[in-house]
């Protein structure tokens, strides 16, 4: 009876042994694939230099979307391979506290401590490989949205300096409006003092033409014909600057 009770106790270990290599092995595979997860995250972070998670330009194998739902998928099956692997060794702690088994109870806890250690290394590469994933992956949020709020705020400026630009010009052509319309009208004014002066000396002439016309009435039809000719001169002169004065306004005002 002992001798099939240390049997039946022999298996029980053993197959607490294979459970626990089992879940080693898939452990193992786990955090290789999760590792790998993490190192490709901060190499496309690295290769494009400042890869922007909000932005589509690149579009890498994964994006950050999609790295992001397998590093959850991939940290809960390795959390739940964790949990079943402390459950075997906590068995397997109970199995060599059973009093059946003292004689070999050296051997079996140096096992046990051996698959405690690679329990404890398993957990804390994990620990380590997603502190490390989150911490990337927080940094390239925070870098993003930096660089988003600078490509806004660029975007937003230019705008703002071509506005600028705009009102400079219509500024400056209003200005150079202003100074041609002074222009114009102080030629205008001269021209008004030389026609006014003009028509002074006009008078004059006209006044002794006219009492020479009386002294000597032969030249009164001459004296008539001078004064419908400097008419006409002065209608052609007065017609001439008013069209110039308007050109000069049209050009200043187009």
């Amino acid at each position: 009876w002992k001798t099939k009770m240390a049997a039946g106790s022999s298996n029980y270990w053993e197959d607490l042994r294979k459970q626990a290599r089992q879940l080693e092995n898939e452990l193992d595979l786990k955090l290789v694939s999760f590792s790998k997860l993490c190192t490709s995250y901060s190499g496309a972070t690295t290769r494009d230099g400042r890869r922007d998670r909000y932005s589509s330009d690149t579009t890498p194998l994964l994006n950050g979307s999609s790295q992001d739902r397998m590093f959850e998928t991939m940290a809960v099956e390795i959390e739940q391979l964790l949990a079943k692997l402390t459950g075997v060794n906590d068995k397997m702690a109970e199995y060599t506290s059973t009093p059946g088994v003292t004689s070999l109870n050296a051997a079996l806890m140096h096992t046990l401590q051996r698959h405690r250690d690679i329990l404890q290394d398993y957990t804390h590469e994990f620990n380590k490989t997603k502190a490390n994933f989150i911490a990337i992956r927080e940094r390239e949020d925070l870098l993003g949205s930096v660089r988003k709020d600078i490509e806004s705020y660029k975007s937003g400026s230019g705008v703002n300096n071509r506005r600028t630009e705009l009102f400079l010009k219509e500024h400056e052509h209003l200005r150079n409006s202003d100074r041609l319309i002074e222009d114009t009208i102080s030629i205008a004014m001269a021209t008004k003092e030389n026609v006014t002066s003009q028509r002074g000396v006009l008078k004059t002439i006209q006044s002794k033409v006219n009492s020479l016309a009386n002294r000597f009435p032969a030249i009164n039809n001459l004296v008539q014909r001078i004064n419908l000719r400097k008419r006409r001169d002065t209608i052609i002169l007065g017609g001439v600057i008013g069209i110039c004065t308007i050109l000069l306004l049209l050009y200043a005002f187009h």
